[in-house]
């Protein structure tokens, strides 16, 4: 397929029922509403054809149509609780894009994720042959030192190791999920109902630009980055 004719699509998921921190999704950042971060990187990627949102709440609609992004529909109730995954929503908001190759989802909550991430992961799916693409950073803590408790209280090994890794230097480089991007193939995702099926690829993000918006101390945190980068 001619990357030309290619057809991308990006969905902003953004309910209005946000229980850490109260209206994250329009609150202030660095002169922004939170969301126009996302809205923003996602109109100045290259390879995004339309970007669409997917909120239940009308104020947020309502500030996600002042920064052009396109609003087709008003998501059902019954998918902005606690209960309904990301798989339900995504596949509510594509039933009537059907005529797309590629879904691209970005949570408000990753503000630090920039177009170049977003151009960045889709290349290297592209490149790689695969069908989906996620962005992870590396874990702070190596899980080879975590532990489970046994019923009577006894620590057991969470992962299992051959030997004992006695330095952090030694032990495997892990990774996890930061929230950032998240991208598939329209049919794959129909097909697995899944945004992480098998051979997915890693898209690899510093954790400095990996934060996801929970709480007031991870917007400040942003706060304090935004700043410094745009005006140090």
């Amino acid at each position: 397929m001619n990357k030309k004719e290619i057809k991308v699509l990006a969905v902003i998921p953004a309910r209005g029922g946000s229980k850490g921190l109260i209206r994250k999704n329009i609150l202030d950042l660095a002169g922004l509403p939170l969301i126009a971060w996302t809205i923003k990187a996602a109109k100045e990627s290259q390879i995004i054809s339309n970007v669409i949102l997917s909120s239940d709440d009308d104020e947020i609609i309502e500030v996600a149509k002042r920064f052009d992004c396109e609003v087709p529909f008003k998501r059902p109730s019954h998918l902005a609780t606690d209960n309904a995954t990301s798989v339900d929503v995504l596949a509510h908001a594509i039933k009537d894009y059907s005529s797309y190759d590629f879904v691209i989802m970005l949570q408000p909550t990753s503000p630090l994720r920039t177009s170049i991430d977003i151009d960045a992961a889709f290349e290297l799916m592209t490149s790689l042959n695969a069908k989906s693409c996620v962005s992870v950073c590396q874990t702070s803590k190596t899980p080879y030192w975590m532990y489970s408790l046994s019923n009577d209280g006894v620590l057991e090994k969470l992962l299992p190791q051959d030997k004992e890794i006695v330095s952090r230097q030694a032990a495997p480089k892990t990774f996890e999920l930061n929230g950032a991007i998240y991208i598939i193939g329209l049919d794959h995702f129909q097909e697995n109902q899944s945004l992480i099926p098998e051979k997915t690829v890693a898209y690899i993000m510093d954790r400095t630009v990996s934060i996801d918006i929970d709480c007031q101390s991870d917007l400040d945190k942003c706060e304090t980055y935004l700043k410094k980068e745009n005006y140090d």
